[in-house]
This record gives C-alpha cells, structure tokens and sequence, in this order.
C-alpha cells in the first residue's frame, strides 16, 4: 500500500477541522456516495448574480458595500469610520506593492486636494511593477513553488525561476484570468509556441519532486510507480487545490467521506496528467523560432525512430559482420567526440548555391609583420562530411590596414581552381614580410554541405617571424556568422582549438564507414539502402539544423520528459499517457477499471469525462482540463479566486478555508457577496485590477481597524460604546464592522528593511539570487545560511527573487511565519512570539541593514535630532510627535543612531500594515 502521506491525513484532518467555531448544517455528514444532496452543497451550486440589497439610496454605492451593511443593520451595526489619509495610503502601499510608501509620497497625498485623489493612488500602483512582484508571491504560496526538488537530496531546481517570473508578468499585464489558468494547465498547446505558453507549464511542476524515486528507480520497479503515482497526485490536487478549492486528493484511497468526488473522479484526473513529468524544457521568447525548433525536434525523434527500425531490419538482412561493424563504428566515434572539445570553429551562413562569396576577418589590434598565415579545416559529422567541413573548394587571402579592405588591399593567396577537401590538414601560407592590421579570408566558391553550400574554418592563426600568434584572441568580423554556441561561434576561429592533424581516429572512422558501405551494398534491396541512405542524411541535416540555431533557454515545466536512463518518462514511447486505473484503497497492487481523462462529476453544468478518442495525446488531455476549469459555466473556478483575492485585502476570506469549499471547509461569511463579485469578476474582463480597485475603494476597506477611534473625547465615547458593542455581538469582526488588523508577512518585513535602509536593488526578473553557502552538492546538499555575508549586494534584491528552498528554510523568514514550499499554503500562518522579536533585534541581516540605515540618515541630517526625525518617518510613513522624537533623541544619543534604527524596525507600527 501507499505511504499515508497528506491523503492518508485528510479524515483525520477534517475531523479536527469540525471542532472550528463556525458549526456546520446537519448535511455536514452526507456522505458523497449519498444519493441524496450530493450536488446541493454551497459552492457547487449554478453561479446566479444575487440582486443588490436595497439599503442604500444613492446610485454610486459600492455594490459592495451593500451586502456587508445589509448583514450590519440586521444586528443594529454599521461601519466604523473611514481610516484617515495617512494610513490609507500606507495600508494601500502594502497591499498593492508591499512596500511602505516614501514620506514625500505621503505628504502629497494627505495633502491632496482632489477627492479623486484616493483612486488615483491605487491606479499608479496597479500600474507599478512592484505590483506584480507584491502579487505573484501570494499565488507562489498556493502552487507551493520551490527552487528545490525536496525529499532526501533535495537538489537544487536551476530553471525553476521562469514560471516565478512569467507570474510577475501576468500580474503586471492583467492576463484575463482565464488566460492565466489556461496557460499554466495548456498553455503549449491553447497558445502554441508563445513564451508565456511555455513558461506557465513550471505551474505543473512547481511543487516537490521525488528524485531518487524517478532517476534511481525504473518505473517497472514498484517504488518507482508509487513515485510516479505519487507525482501525479501532487500535479491533481495543486490544480484542484488552486482553482476550485476542493480537496480532491482525499478521493486517492476511496470515495471522498465529506464531498461528491468519487474515486474514479480522482484518477480520471490523474489520467490527464499519465504521460506528464517535470523536465526541462528547451524554448525562445520567439514564437517563431520556438515553432521552428519544435518542428525540428520533432522531425529528429520520428527519424529516430525510423532509422532504429531500419537498422534493425537491415542488421537481421546484413547478419553480424554488419552489427560488429555498427558497434566499432559508434566506439569510435564516441571516443573521438570525448575526446574533441565542443568548440568546432566558424561557420558563415547557408546558402543554396556554391558561388556566393564569404569573408571572416581579424583584427590584429596593430599592424603586425606578418610570415604565415595557417588555416585549420574544421571537423563535422554532418552527413557523414566529418573532416574539412565547410573548408572552400576556392578561396583567398588578403591583408590591409584598412577594417573594410577598401584601399591598401594586398592579396597574399588565391586559388586558381577547386581545391580537393584537405582533410583537418593544417594549410599553410608565406607572406613574404606583408606588413598589416586587418586579414581576410574570403570563400569565393563553397564547400557542399548536403544540399547547400557553407564556409566554415576551425582556426586562423597569423604568425610573425619569431612564430607568434597574433591572431589568439582577437577581434574577429564577418559577412555573416551562424552563432550557436559552443560549437559555431565567430570567437572561436581564434580560440586555439582545432582538430589534432595526428589524430588516426579518422581513418578508421573512415575505413569503418567504407566497409560497412560495401556490406551493405551486398546484402540489402536496393529500396531500403535508399530509404537508409535518404533518413540518415536526413536525420544529420535535422541534428545539423538544430545545433545551427541559437543557444535556447530553459525552463523546468510539466510535459513528457524525453530523457533515458531510468528517468525515461513517455518521451521514448512517444509520449503516449501511461494506463490509470482506479485503484482500490490507493494500492497500486489493487488495480480496478481503468478509466480516461476527466474531470468531478459534482460539477453538474459541465461533462465529467473528456470527449476525446483513445489515441488523444497528453496534451490534448491537458487542454479540455484548462476549458474545463475555465468554462463560465464552472461555480468554483469564479468563486475560488475572488475569495481569494478578498482574502490578501482583508486578511481573511469571505470563506475561511480558502483551499477547502468543501463541507469539512468554512461556510461563506457573506455568500451574495461571494456570488455577485465571483460572477462580476467573470463577466467584466476576468480582470485582477478591475477587482482590486473595486474592493479598496468600498467603504468596507476603508473603515479604521481599531475599536473606538476619535479625536475629542465625545467622539471618543460614542465611538468606544459602539465598538463595545459590536466587539460584544462579532468579535471575530467576521461581518467587517471594522478593517481587520493585518501583520506584515515575512518578505514584506525584508523587503521595507531593505528599502528604507536604502539597500533596496530594484532589478526584476532572472534567476534567483541565493541567501546561503551550499556545501556537499553532489549528494544532499546543505544550505548554510549562517555562511552568506548580509553585506553581500547579491542578496539585497526583493524577496520574491530569492532561492526557495524546501528541505531548509532560511531561519530568518521561517521565524516571520515565511510559507513552507512544500505544502500548498492558501493562508499564512500570523503569529507573534519572541523569537521574533530576538530575530528582529538581533539577526545579522536586521544589524546590517541598521548600520546602512543610520549612514543613509546621517548622509542628509546635520544633526542628531533631524537624524532620528528622518529615520522615524523614513521608516514609519508618518511624522514622530513630540514626545516621540524627544524620547528618541535621549535613545540615539546614549546609544547610538544604528541601534535607533534597530529600535525602529521592531516597532509594531513598523511591522504591520495598519
């Protein structure tokens, strides 16, 4: 049987999570194999738009602000009153970007005469950068995103970090969210050969990873179908999880005991994902180049496949001689390519026909007396050319001190005639003293390649008489160059690497491909020499077209893994989706019907299982899910996210389980509510911004978070009875009286520190930059944090861009109730503790960033009190009152203005948003 695992855990976590607060109606206890009130739970019924409560009579009111007053008047409450200018702006500035506002920036604002003023701040923000920074770390918590595999080696995951970045971009561009969903389940597919299609897939693969259980253990060994099993169940629930909020891995081992989702449900889903792993992935932000390496691949895999078959019929027609030959060839070869380096040389572009004209050329950087001139043909498999690639069938050489060989042109070689290949023979060439700056080699009639024409050189040297190079290094220009490192490059004419002229390998590669040439001239039907013949050269010219193009990027996503070894994945079989069965009790050896891609049958208004023909492809499967999830028609989808997003605005969702709608979750607080903005959010664009801007500018948002705020002690009075009152019937505030007060999560406290200690690097995107030293990285790698300087300027950028590591976490942001990668985290943990407060007071970061705080103050204060003056508002968006700043003052001057800013940075105010 499987290991419990968090499946195993779920009855045993829902009965805990029964003991909440808010009690459950009696259909708490249907079973889901009940036929009775299956589908009639909350969340699953038909999105319908619920009509505005009639209580307000002016037009312009926030719809809603309607629903929550509507529950107030009931209980004889009303909204407290609206938080004043100053910590609006700081509680929107934290909301928005999670950055403190600068004290110029509040002191515009407050004193901003327009009434507009208000929604204009959240406009700027909505279009600042660091909103999608700020964003895409709450939906990195929901995915558990990590920048490591997890499990025992926990290695490092080196090309995670484009799906982190493509979510900045999403959030920052407003993607449609149906757009957003689609292409992190399909994106490769719905939305071909584009960047973010591709990138999005890290969805798919962004959570743990067995490692030894896929690359130590074939998947005929029973461990290592559990590990595969395993792995789809975690691609199942992060897609359940994250978009529909139900907990469908419960259903792993048996029916759901709490919700409508069966077990065949379940591995339907897991049928979708049956021929996915998590691999790297080759691409191009160029559609068209992507579209084009793809094409490539593609062709190179089915010639493959097909040359395999013809060498296996072909070995059974040619007997052993030929298999032997075969063998001793692929030796040889493989010992030759190990021991060549991956640089090749230069290669000019393609052309079709033989007499176009070529020219590379280096500058010597002076003029140079220049004896010999030596040129070094090139090597290349391609098509069986091997040595001499590319090398002229007509060319010269010409010197000058002029870069564009316009004037002063002396001409030192020019061939006559088509010169033979000269092998990888070095050719050698006297000048005669010339004496010159620039020298060009220039193909005046090309070499063949298979059905086009190249020029290619593996080194230039240019030689004084004391047998120098001056050339090692240089500056090298040409008409035209195919780039695609390491082995084509312009730089690598002059990089000293060439083919060794002593090497035998050649001839007997040679000799071995003659003989095998002859024997199967002898043994093999002339129709399948040619088929043989035509699909290795094509297979060459598709290896040769691939190693042409640029270098591509990588990005570690969800898709069928092409590799070998034990970790084959379905790329040797094509790709094609692994058999699911349901299995009884979540036991692999216990396997029942088996069943096709779908999706939960709970949701009534869409089909359950996918109509696709049995030879549909994975991705195919992926894409009717991502439909599915995205159709109109689906209630959870619309209601999931907006909960979502009400929850990052007011600390707490308008469902408390934000990963559970299920019956074991949390009851709505507010369900019309729910509904109306779930169904606006659908019809009006699908857009974030449009929903953030609706909900901060409610008066629900706006209202103070304290009890009884009031200036004159009249105000105070009445103000303090009401909120006694209402504290009395709602103390949980979940009817939203009053705004809910919210701590700063962990990398919104590293990041203000950074920013007003004025150490703040505002670069966006690439790959992450690492807070630790990691010792043993062959095995299991430790990460020690205690060894990385805090002064180093590789770890001041924001949070979002540090290295996530699952099996040790940094100390610091762990302490700050930092989310685990490991785990879906819908909701942090916010907590207050002295291990906190130590941290704060006393972590090497937080001295370091004092230090740098209190030189940025002193830079631009003259004395002692404008120094703590500066620090408080830099650090707390508003001004010190008098007692405040003299009380600080005596702080600084018996201690010191580092440890000012020390005491700065562990103030409540300054670490939270409100």
């Amino acid at each position: 049987m499987l290991p419990l695992g968090k499946t195993g855990l779920c009855v045993c976590l829902g009965v805990l999570l029964a003991g909440q607060a808010i009690v459950l109606p009696a259909t708490t206890a249907v079973r889901s194999d009940s036929p009775s009130g299956s589908n009639q739970w909350w969340s699953l019924r038909p999105l319908i738009r619920p009509a505005l409560p009639a209580l307000d009579s002016n037009p312009s009111a926030n719809p809603i602000d309607l629903f929550i007053a509507s529950k107030l008047h009931a209980l004889g409450l009303s909204f407290s009153p609206e938080a004043s200018r100053q910590t609006l702006i700081r509680r929107v500035y934290f909301d928005l970007i999670g950055l403190p506002p600068v004290p110029e920036e509040v002191d515009r604002f407050v004193a901003d005469p327009d009434p507009l003023a208000y929604e204009h701040l959240i406009d700027r923000l909505l279009d600042s950068p660091q909103y999608g920074e700020r964003w895409a770390r709450h939906w990195l918590d929901v995915v558990h995103y990590g920048d490591t595999h997890g499990y025992d080696k926990d290695q490092p995951r080196p090309n995670a970090w484009p799906y982190r970045d493509y979510v900045i971009r999403a959030f920052n561009e407003d993607k449609p969210y149906s757009r957003f969903v689609q292409e992190q389940v399909a994106g490769d597919i719905l939305f071909p050969y584009t960047r973010d299609g591709i990138e999005a897939l890290g969805f798919i693969s962004a959570g743990p990873w067995d490692l030894i259980g896929h690359a130590e253990l074939p998947e005929s060994k029973m461990d290592g179908r559990i590990a595969r099993h395993l792995d789809r169940d975690d691609m199942v629930s992060n897609t359940i999880n994250t978009f529909n909020s139900m907990t469908v891995q419960c259903a792993q081992c048996h029916n759901h005991k709490f919700d409508p989702i069966s077990s065949e449900d379940y591995y339907s889903l897991q049928a979708v994902f049956a021929a996915v792993d998590r691999t790297n992935r080759e691409y191009y932000d160029d559609p068209l180049l992507n579209k084009k390496r793809e094409e490539l691949r593609e062709n190179e895999r089915e010639l493959g496949r097909r040359k395999k078959e013809l060498q296996e019929q072909i070995e059974r027609v040619a007997g052993p001689e030929y298999a032997e030959l075969q063998k001793k060839l692929a030796s040889a070869k493989s010992s030759k390519n190990e021991s060549r380096p991956p640089e090749y040389g230069y290669h000019s572009a393609i052309e079709s026909g033989a007499n176009s004209l070529k020219w590379v050329q280096v500058d010597l950087g002076r003029p140079i007396a220049i004896a010999r001139i030596v040129l070094y043909p090139a090597w290349d498999d391609f098509a069986g050319i091997g040595a001499g690639f590319g090398f002229p069938r007509r060319f010269k050489i010409e010197v000058s001190s002029d870069p564009e060989f316009n004037q002063g042109v002396q001409l030192l070689y020019e061939s006559g005639s088509d010169q033979p290949n000269p092998g990888i023979r070095p050719q050698t060439f006297s000048t005669a003293g010339a004496t010159a700056r620039y020298v060009r080699v220039t193909a005046t009639r090309l070499a063949p390649r298979q059905n086009d024409y190249i020029f290619a050189l593996a080194e230039l040297e240019v030689l004084d008489v004391g047998g120098k190079n001056f050339a090692r290094g240089a500056i090298i220009s040409a008409m035209d160059s195919i780039e695609a490192e390491p082995r084509w490059a312009k730089k690598n004419l002059v990089d000293g690497i060439r083919p060794n002229v002593v090497n035998s390998e050649a001839i007997d590669v040679a000799a071995m491909q003659k003989s095998l040439a002859e024997l199967l001239e002898q043994s093999v039907d002339e129709p399948t020499r040619v088929n043989w013949r035509e699909t290795t050269n094509r297979l060459a010219r598709t290896e040769a077209d691939l190693a042409e193009m640029p270098k591509p990027k990588l990005a570690y996503v969800g898709g069928v893994h092409y590799g070998s070894g034990a970790f084959r994945g379905t790329g040797p079989e094509g790709g094609k989706p692994r058999p699911i069965h349901v299995l009884a009790r979540g036991d692999l050896r216990n396997q029942g019907k088996e069943v096709g891609p779908g999706a939960l049958s709970a949701i009534t208004s869409l089909p359950a299982r996918f109509d696709l023909p049995p030879s549909a492809g994975e991705g195919e499967r992926r894409k009717a899910l991502a439909l599915w999830l995205t159709d109109p028609r689906h209630p959870l989808t619309w209601r999931s996210i907006v909960n979502r997003v009400w929850q990052y605005h007011f600390g707490r969702g308008l469902v408390e389980t934000p990963d559970d709608f299920g019956r074991m979750g949390a009851l709505p607080s507010h369900p019309e509510l729910l509904d109306w903005l779930a169904v606006e959010f659908r019809d009006s664009g699908r857009s974030f911004k449009k929903l953030h801007k609706l909900i901060m500018t409610s008066a629900a948002y706006r209202q103070v978070s304290s009890i009884a705020p009031a200036s004159s002690p009249r105000d105070w009075e009445r103000a303090g009875l009401r909120g006694q009152r209402a504290n009395e019937i709602d103390h949980d505030n979940r009817l939203l009286w009053r705004m809910n007060r919210r701590k700063l999560e962990a990398e919104a406290v590293r990041d203000s520190v950074l920013l007003v200690s004025g150490c703040f690097d505002k670069k966006m995107f690439g790959p992450a930059f690492q807070d630790f030293v990691i010792e043993k990285p062959e095995h299991s790698p430790h990460y020690e944090y205690d060894k990385f300087d805090p002064d180093d300027p590789r770890g001041h950028r924001r949070s979002i861009y540090r290295f996530i590591v699952r099996s040790q976490q940094e100390p610091f942001m762990t302490t700050l109730d930092c989310a685990d990668p490991s785990m879906h985290v819908p909701k942090r943990n916010e907590s207050v503790s002295a291990l906190q407060a130590l941290a704060l007071l006393n972590n090497p970061f937080m001295l370091t960033m004092a230090k740098h705080f209190a030189e940025k103050t002193a830079a631009h204060e003259p004395t002692l009190a404008g120094e703590v003056r500066r620090s408080f508002s830099t650090a707390l968006s508003r001004q010190p009152t008098a007692q405040e700043q003299s009380e600080l003052v005596e702080f600084a001057r018996g201690n010191g203005l580092a440890n000012t800013c020390r005491l700065l940075f562990n103030l409540n105010e300054f670490n939270f948003a409100d």
